[in-house]
């Protein structure tokens, strides 16, 4: 398959089961007669959605910036601690452990406590998704660091390159793919971090994102509403996904075996 047809089919693919799927949908709710308060309809749905756009709408870039921001400093955390631990072995053995147990621990548990310690509501709930999206990036980047080619490393070495030239010049380089890879899997788990800790503080009063809306209407049984923002979400997701894939194919797509095209 060329690359147009295998770029046309990564669209057009997708796009039928999606349109499989909601006939089908549609076809359960009116043949069962399911009430909207148990199963709406996909027309509900959209009708809800355009309604309550704006409000959702707002409510989404709300989770959006608790998302970036864990994202972010996620990628500032780990991937300055894969750094350290690429250089120190001692480090590396001291303190992965402790990522470990950061990736180990349940968010819905450690939530309340980071929004009763953090006065700063913002703060508390991109540090609750920061958990979440952590350890895939610095397990990622360790990893990647650590497995530029031996010889290469020797070779460096044998020319009297220093340890910040091989890091540039060596390690760098051999771990992008791996880093790419842990960012894509960490920009799904920070809005899903940030949902979570969302619904803890809206449990607690505090309506703020996307995640408080689909509560208050599970608390209100408007459940058209409820879906309309869980596809939001979805939509959302999606496209953190699409743009991090994007990103992928332009830092190594013209060099790296995973992102080049596929010939069978």
């Amino acid at each position: 398959m060329s690359v147009n047809g295998q770029r046309v089919a990564e669209i057009v693919a997708p796009a039928i089961v999606g349109v499989i799927f909601v006939a089908a949908w549609d076809t359960v709710v009116r043949i069962g007669h399911i009430p909207p308060y148990v199963l709406p309809g996909p027309l509900l749905v959209a009708k809800t959605l355009w309604h309550d756009g704006p409000l959702l709408l707002t409510s989404l870039l709300f989770t959006l910036r608790i998302t970036a921001a864990a994202l972010l400093a996620a990628v500032v955390v780990g991937g300055g601690l894969a750094i350290l631990f690429a250089q120190s072995r001692i480090l590396e053995i001291s303190l992965f452990p402790y990522a470990v147990i950061l990736q180990v621990t349940p968010i819905v548990a450690i939530a309340p406590l980071i929004i009763i310690w953090v006065n700063d509501p913002f703060v508390a709930l991109a540090m609750c998704a920061w958990l979440a999206a952590f350890f895939p990036i610095v397990a990622n980047t360790t990893l990647g660091l650590n497995s530029a080619d031996r010889n290469l490393r020797d070779l460096f070495r044998l020319y009297g390159a220093s340890r910040w030239q091989e890091l540039v010049h060596l390690r760098i380089p051999a771990a992008l793919p791996y880093f790419l890879a842990g960012l894509r899997i960490s920009g799904g788990l920070a809005l899903i971090g940030a949902v979570v800790a969302e619904f803890v503080a809206s449990s607690g009063g505090t309506y703020t994102g996307l995640a408080a809306r689909i509560a208050e209407a599970g608390y209100r049984l408007q459940i058209p509403r409820m879906f309309a923002a869980l596809l939001l979400l979805s939509l959302a997701g999606i496209a953190i996904f699409g743009a991090l894939s994007w990103l992928t194919r332009w830092l190594i797509g013209h060099w790296h075996e995973s992102a080049l095209p596929r010939e069978d």
